[in-house]
């Protein structure tokens, strides 16, 4: 099999994939159907009601992110993710039906949000970390790409098949083929090998949040990564508000545009999770690189004249996103004690996704205010800001010094990076997973 794909060769992981990617395609349509819900059925096409809504979404993976990691640390992971994908698939079934029945009002979609919110707070370290049980330590990065992969493989195909459904019969039906994509997952889930999963060692008592944050605290090469994946996701990755304000307010397009874009968009994102995949090790200095691209292509994107310009940066911009989100997502997982790793990713998590709730709604008004243009704006700025502040940090060796250095997994050489202020001393070895 080729290096690309071989974490698929792994009868667990495969069936989980293959489960994976079909309820993301049901993702993906409800993520347009939602904001497309907003823009023109419950508003006139009110940016700040639909940063709104994404802010609800993402607030709980803020709020709940401590006790997310805890519980994901302490009981089995494939339990949490069938009581989690369940409650995901019941939110989306309510919305389908209120929409089918003409009852919905905009603060049904507010609660609905949050709701989601929850179960995804809780659903999101569940899935990172489940991987390490699917796949050996080796293959984990490798693994980790092709979780992207799959993402963004259906967001190729969800975007667009939500905009035909929207536009020949309304939202509602969307939302329902969304909840139908959930078994997908749950079947997964249930027909796995359990003999051949590989269970983290898990955690219980008082103390495992706080032990959580001060294993972060400790380690600055994770709190430098975290930081870069705070300022792209609160300001940079607002796609599902930004792509659809540029669609409708300043191309006049309608549902299949607007879907359409998301499909282009993930061309580039599923070429950087493949290309990521090809990889054996997660570099920092390739997550810079994808930054510092990243931050170019929205700039163009943003002053595109036309509507099919706009949407060819949409390539570059997804390639470089998702390189930086694969790196980092591995660079993490990898350099983490595996007792350690729920919590410190439902942290990372919260950090990325988290800052949702405050850019969301600053976009939201910036578009009312600025123009749409804008809300793509302020996302290249901040991600240029964050690159020269950490290239900054990195070269100033007088106060802090940057090594690569081999994390004894058991001759896997997979490097890990490590800044120490004052001397610098040699890292613990990380345990085996």
């Amino acid at each position: 099999m080729s290096p690309t794909f071989r974490s698929l060769s792994i009868y667990n992981y495969r069936l989980y994939w293959t489960g994976a990617l079909v309820s993301n395609i049901g993702t993906w349509m409800g993520r347009v159907s939602q904001d497309w819900l907003v823009l023109t059925d419950l508003t006139h096409h009110s940016s700040t009601d639909l940063g709104t809504v994404t802010a609800l979404q993402f607030l709980p993976l803020v709020l709940l992110a401590p006790w997310a990691g805890a519980i994901t640390d302490r009981f089995p992971k494939r339990r949490i993710l069938f009581i989690t994908q369940s409650a995901l698939a019941v939110t989306s079934l309510l919305t389908g039906l209120l929409i089918i029945t003409g009852v919905v009002q905009l603060w049904h979609i507010f609660a609905l949000a949050f709701l989601q919110g929850v179960a995804t707070a809780v659903d999101n370290p569940g899935r990172q970390t489940f991987v390490s049980e699917m796949v050996p330590r080796e293959s984990l990065s490798n693994a980790v790409s092709l979780n992207s992969a799959s993402f963004n493989a259906a967001r190729l195909i969800g975007p667009g098949v939500a905009g035909l459904v929207i536009a020949a019969v309304g939202t509602g039906p969307s939302f329902f083929v969304n909840t139908l994509s959930f078994v997908a997952v749950l079947l997964a889930l249930w027909r796995m090998r359990t003999s051949e999963l590989r269970p983290a060692p898990r955690t219980a008592g008082r103390g495992s949040i706080r032990e959580g944050a001060r294993y972060v605290k400790n380690r600055p090469d994770i709190i430098l990564i975290m930081v870069l994946v705070f300022m792209l996701g609160t300001f940079g990755m607002n796609f599902q508000l930004t792509t659809a304000l540029m669609a409708t307010q300043v191309f006049h397009k309608g549902a299949g545009e607007y879907g359409l874009l998301g499909s282009i968009m993930a061309i580039g994102s599923l070429a950087g999770a493949l290309l990521a995949a090809r990889r054996a090790h997660p570099r920092l200095r390739i997550l810079l690189i994808a930054l510092s691209g990243f931050a170019i292509a929205t700039l163009v994107a943003a002053t595109a004249p036309s509507y099919w310009m706009f949407a060819i940066f949409l390539v570059p911009t997804g390639l470089f996103s998702i390189t930086v989100l694969t790196s980092a997502n591995s660079m993490v997982q990898l350099g983490v004690d595996p007792a350690m790793r729920g919590r410190v990713m439902a942290l990372y998590m919260a950090i990325f996704m988290g800052g949702t709730p405050i850019g969301a709604p600053v976009i939201g008004w910036i578009g009312d205010a600025f123009g749409a243009r804008w809300t793509i704006l302020i996302g290249t700025f901040a991600v240029a800001v964050s690159v020269v502040g950490a290239a900054a940090y990195l070269v100033r060796s007088e106060n802090v010094h940057v090594r690569l250095v081999r994390d004894g997994l058991a001759g896997h050489g997979l490097p890990r990076f490590v800044l120490t202020k004052g001397q610098v001393t040699e890292p613990v070895p990380q345990r085996a997973a």
